[in-house]
């Protein structure tokens, strides 16, 4: 009795065992075999890796040893099979494993991988679904690795930051560049001027966290292109560490597509075109007006461009920059002479609108990320307020001296298509140059200003809709168009929609408001400057609305992606 008591121990005992070596730990590196997935369940509970891995192999029957505490004559009797169909009712999964979400291997291919990406990040990094590489790599070679692939995202971010993409993108490219080498638990975070990442080896080790702080900005949409094809290159699985690197250090070093008198000369054609768009006349002044606002935005560019090399901040160049347009506008209206120096103003201020951080402000904002684009607002503030102050300090000086400004007399009344429509088109050429996009960008872009000024003058003009929701409607049709653009080209919108946003800027109701102020009518310039601001901010809202309807309905672009084009070497700098 004594015996047949300590076999049932030793056989409960052992049983046990064996349950307890089949059971997975909750802190085991066998859980990452499970794919948690957005459907099933994302924690399966009971099964084995080997037993997800491979299906149950067919063995001959075996006869079931006899239990110690049974006579040596009873045969045992077999317990009733259970069926297939009842894994869960035990708190099982099949042996298949559920039906997850996974993600394919990186672009080009069935998605571009800011859609790609987007999807992880939105998500919760316990739910997050794993990716299907075409190779796993061993502990043992992702671990000396980290580093490297932390200090090659930040930089990747630290580019796109300083180029003016959204928080959101450029959270998404370090998501995507982390996945890439295999760092799976990853998180970054992107505020206005620091970026960092923390990667999560397992939930016994201390995570790693790597940051670094962007201190330059600068528009150069050709190198933004380099580098969102780098990492459609990296999330593709088609380049190594060493291999980005490289390329990393080659677009650093590459050169502007444009030299500075370029830029300065696009600078007074951006300014003259803008005379034209709000005068809409094309008589004996206008050639008088194109030239002295050409003049003068070269002028002022120059002067900036001098303070700038002294260290003085951004807020002063603006203050410099805005001058000689007011300057030149004021000295135009001294004689009797009737000439358009309100528009000469407004041409300057088209040139210096910061465009660029208001689209990228107003879509952090509508992303969720509230504190950069509340940096951003500040910054478009700041930028905005210097442009304000630099006219204004010279409008209360021509209105001392009994300068003759009437802008009623001098913008136009009514729309005139073929004057107006290439002159539009001509300034969104300008601006693009000025924002250093690459030449093969310019004609796309170019139509797509065209298409936006015609959008809000049908509306206003034929239909009689308010400007600001005219403006609302014309930018998300640029938003649409130039998203549909980027995803041909497997490259970011910014190049295709910001530059096509030129003609839609505010700038004759800023100076009308700028005006009103100058004349002591505090009242008419305060509810001309909250016009512009609306009508900035619907510009900014349908540019993003027009970009998220176009992702909505495009998920899946047709075609493969761009093949990878090897410029030649460039003389350089430095690093």
């Amino acid at each position: 009795m004594v015996v047949t008591s300590a076999a049932s121990a030793a056989g409960a005992e052992s049983a046990d065992r064996v349950d307890e070596e089949q059971r997975v730990p909750e802190d085991s590196e066998a859980r990452g075999s499970v794919t948690p997935g957005l459907l099933g369940h994302a924690e399966p509970v009971g099964t084995t890796p080997a037993s997800l891995e491979q299906p149950p192999a067919e063995t001959e029957p075996t006869e079931p040893a006899p239990a110690a505490s049974e006579p040596s004559g009873t045969a045992p009797q077999p317990g009733p099979e259970p069926d297939p169909d009842d894994w869960a009712a035990f708190g099982h999964t099949p042996v298949t494993g559920t039906q997850v979400t996974a993600l394919r291997v990186g672009a080009p291919g069935a998605a571009p991988w800011p859609d790609r990406m987007r999807t992880l990040l939105r998500t919760p990094m316990s739910e997050r679904p794993a990716f299907e590489r075409s190779r796993t790599a061993e502990p043992s070679e992702v671990g000396p690795n980290v580093p490297r692939v932390l200090d090659l995202t930040l930089r990747i971010g630290e580019l796109l930051l300083a180029s003016g993409e959204s928080a959101e993108d450029v959270e998404a490219a370090m998501l995507g560049v982390s996945h890439a080498y295999h760092l799976d638990r990853c998180e970054p975070q992107v505020t206005f001027t620091l970026i960092s990442i923390s990667y999560q080896p397992s939930l016994v080790d201390p995570p790693v966290t790597a940051s670094r702080v962007v201190r330059r900005r600068g528009s150069d949409y050709t190198r933004l292109a380099s580098v969102y094809r780098l990492v459609a290159d990296i999330t593709g699985e088609h380049a190594t560490v060493e291999d980005a690197y490289r390329r990393l250090a080659e677009i650093r070093r590459n050169r502007h597509p444009y030299p500075g008198w370029v830029l300065s000369l696009a600078t007074g054609l951006l300014a003259g075109s803008a005379t034209v768009l709000v005068g809409g006349k094309a008589d004996a002044q206008a050639l008088l007006v194109f030239a002295a606002a050409f003049v003068a935005s070269v002028i002022g560019d120059r002067l900036a461009w001098a303070v700038s090399t002294r260290g003085l901040p951004e807020f002063y160049q603006f203050v410099v920059a805005a001058m000689p347009a007011a300057a030149m506008g004021v000295v135009l209206t001294l004689g009797d002479y009737n000439l358009r120096g309100s528009v000469v103003i407004t041409g300057g201020l088209y040139a210096l609108l910061p465009g660029r951080a208001l689209v990228a402000a107003v879509a952090d904002g509508l992303t969720g990320f509230y504190i950069t684009a509340a940096a951003r607002l500040l910054e478009v503030l700041y930028l905005v307020v210097g442009i304000v102050l630099g006219v204004l300090l010279v409008l209360y000086l021509g209105v001392k001296v009994s300068a003759s400004l009437h802008p009623e007399q001098t913008f136009a009344t009514a729309p005139h298509p073929a004057l107006q429509l290439p002159a539009a088109m001509a300034l969104t050429l300008f601006f693009a140059v000025l924002l250093q996009s690459n030449r093969r960008v310019l004609p796309v872009v170019t139509v797509f200003g065209g298409i936006g000024w015609t959008v809000y003058g049908v509306l206003t003009a034929q239909a009689g809709i308010s400007p600001i929701i005219a403006t609302g409607i014309a930018a998300g049709m640029v938003g649409l168009f130039g998203e549909l653009a980027s995803r041909y080209r497997y490259a970011s919108s910014l190049p295709y929609v910001t530059a096509a946003l030129g003609p839609l800027m505010p700038g004759s109701v800023i100076y009308l408001g700028l005006l009103s102020l100058a004349r002591g009518e505090p009242l008419a310039g305060l509810v001309s400057i909250s016009r512009a601001a609306a009508i900035a901010l619907a510009l900014a809202v349908g540019v993003n609305l027009g970009g998220e309807v176009a992702r909505l309905f495009l998920q899946v672009p047709q075609g493969d992606g761009p093949e990878i084009v090897r410029r030649a070497a460039k003389r350089t700098r430095g690093f």
